[in-house]
């Protein structure tokens, strides 16, 4: 017989490893391995990879390689998952905020995000429609479908006992939850249940809020931060908050540090009874307000107040009571207004009157904002900031006006208010600009005047620096004008 040759098959790098390896036992046999991957449970204290189809990780451990992954990013972290199953699990365990959009995923998450500390329910909490409807309702932060009927009546919300049993499951799996955005249609045994076990809530937003909801306020022990939301318009609507709501909220909340009213009603009883209670309270921002007229003289007795915000709002107060009873918030260093409608001069005027030692400034996207009633901000004489964004109707001349009396300006910011034009900027204005510390100047398509300032070094090195070049780059401006 004639001989055969027999080719000897090249070894493979892992079984060289394995027969190599010290810690390798003596008699191994690579071909009896069964052909599996199983990943290792969290028990599985150093699992043996597979010669076949050799992974390293799994040498090592659930709580080694968390160890491992987490010093990297979480955008490396996301990557890391797609490479396998087990890691796409351990990487639930980095995730510290989840936005949930369907309500049936809620039991899934104590096991696939075991960490979380800020839940935010409210997108689930309107489910689909049951005839798919390509209509698309966005607001703030979340997207709903609604059905096609949405004019008559509004969009469907879970019902209570499916909210219980939600809220049943974030209360045993996350006691240590920070933050939680939820709607007011569970029970007051549920939000009991859930105020008492997670005494870790810090912030707390309540969608379709009303008085009855507040009932168990007090039970956060912790809360600090807190956004009552009483209606949607076309999404949900309801009785709302009036002073009964905002006095038990008064009276529960006295921790609080920021509070935002979206869409509530009241008077200057509810206001004046959190100023009286919430002493440690610093930031109030009022949005779509519902609030009857002469409520803005309950805002002195917010004592500790330092930043004032309104959102949306049509008017601020219809008919503001005198001065001499409208009091003043010494504190507050903050006034920020988007999206309002300011053709009421009075009622500026009594919030500038309240708010007389405000030192930044804000008028965004407001409607209304012409010079006579930008005039009365004149009256405010500690202006360090000021910031104007989409304001068409502001004229350069009712800019100026108000600016030269304001002797401690050093940042301003003007964009897209396309009244106020280049061509006429005066000398004084000019030489207000050599002395801001930042500028910001885009008041339409056309200005130049920025570009043009660029390499001059304005806005970089504060009023030291401008007090050696300020009649240099005064004659620079006035020549470009």
């Amino acid at each position: 017989m004639p001989e055969h040759h027999v080719t000897k098959k090249p070894s493979r790098w892992s079984d060289l490893w394995f027969h190599s390896h010290p810690s390798s036992p003596k008699n191994f046999n690579p071909q009896i391995l069964n052909h599996e991957d199983d990943y290792p449970t969290p028990t599985s204290p150093c699992p043996i990879a597979s010669p076949i189809n050799p992974d390293l990780r799994t040498l090592f451990s659930d709580e080694i390689l968390l160890q491992i992954l987490s010093p990297t990013s979480s955008s490396s972290v996301t990557s890391s998952s797609l490479a396998s199953k087990r890691l796409l699990r351990l990487s639930g365990h980095f995730r510290q905020k989840v936005t949930l959009l369907e309500w049936s995923f809620l039991p899934l998450l104590p096991s696939r995000f075991p960490r979380i500390s800020e839940i935010d329910l409210v997108p689930a909490s309107f489910p689909p429609p049951l005839i798919p409807s390509p209509i698309i309702l966005s607001h703030s932060k979340f997207s709903i479908p609604v059905p096609y009927d949405v004019v008559v009546r509004e969009c469907p919300c879970l019902d209570q006992k499916s909210y219980d049993e939600g809220l049943q499951i974030i209360t045993d799996a996350f006691p240590e939850i920070r933050r939680l955005s939820i709607l007011a249609i569970a029970s007051e045994d549920a939000i009991l249940n859930l105020a008492q076990k997670c005494q870790t809530v810090q912030e707390l937003n309540i969608h379709k809020c009303t008085d009855s909801s507040l009932k168990h306020i007090s039970a956060f022990a912790n809360l600090q931060i807190l956004r009552l939301v009483a209606s949607v318009k076309g999404v949900y609507s309801g009785p709302g908050i009036t002073d009964i709501g905002l006095t038990i909220l008064a009276h529960g909340c006295k921790r609080l540090v920021k509070l935002e009213l979206n869409g509530c009603e009241g008077s200057y009883a509810g206001i004046s009874a959190i100023g009286k209670c919430c002493f440690m309270l610093e930031e109030l921002t009022i949005s779509l307000h519902q609030m009857e007229a002469g409520w803005m003289a309950g805002l002195s007795s917010c004592e500790n107040l330092k930043s004032l915000k309104f959102i949306g709002c049509r008017i601020i107060d219809l008919n503001p009571v005198s001065d001499e009873h409208l009091g003043s918030c010494p504190t507050v260093e903050i006034l920020h207004l988007q999206k309002c409608q300011l053709r009421n001069k009075r009622s500026i005027a009594a919030l500038l009157t309240i708010c007389d030692g405000i030192r930044d400034i804000l008028f965004q996207d407001c409607w209304g904002l012409n010079d006579d009633i930008f005039s009365v901000a004149g009256s405010c004489r500690r202006v360090n900031s000021l910031s104007l964004k989409g304001c068409s109707l502001l004229t350069t001349q009712g800019l100026e006006a108000v600016l030269l009396s304001w002797k401690e300006l050093r940042r301003l910011s003007v964009v897209s208010c396309n009244n106020v034009k280049d061509s006429e900027i005066s000398c004084g204005l000019s030489y207000l600009f050599a002395l801001l510390k930042e500028l910001k100047w885009r008041p339409d398509s056309k200005s130049v005047l920025e570009a043009g300032l660029k390499g001059t070094g304005m806005g970089g090195k504060g009023a030291k620096f401008f007090k050696s070049k300020r009649i240099r780059i005064k004659r620079y401006i006035e020549d470009r004008v």
